[in-house]
């Protein structure tokens, strides 16, 4: 897991799944609070498993409130070309036009969503 810390985000890249479930999702967000003392945070898409764009598990929606209720601004980024999901492609449209929650195809572009 390589972090850096661009403008008050924490970038997150990671060649290895790091999110799998709510557990490591909290985990994960905890140390890196704990780390960078940063409440904005961007993980690459790679890093997340891939039933969280599997809204149906629930995964995702689970997750996402932890970040919320923990006060954490949030944004994946990444290549969402390949989904099809109507539903997925709803929710990302939905999510990115909130203030929390982030789902975008570059680090630049995470930075300037956390720093809206």
């Amino acid at each position: 897991m390589n972090t850096k810390i661009v403008d008050g985000v924490a970038i997150i890249k990671s060649k290895k799944v790091i999110i799998k479930d709510v557990a490591s999702a909290v985990d994960f967000v905890m140390e890196i609070k704990y780390k960078t003392n940063c409440d904005r945070i961007a993980l690459n898409k790679s890093a997340i498993s891939e039933d969280f764009f599997i809204l149906s598990s629930g995964l995702a929606g689970e997750i996402l409130q932890k970040f919320v209720n923990y006060g954490i601004r949030f944004v994946v980024y990444g290549d969402y070309s390949t989904y099809t999901s109507k539903p997925l492609k709803d929710f990302i449209y939905e999510s990115n036009q909130g203030k929390d929650i982030f789902f975008v195809a570059t680090e630049d572009e995470a930075v300037e969503m956390l720093n809206k």
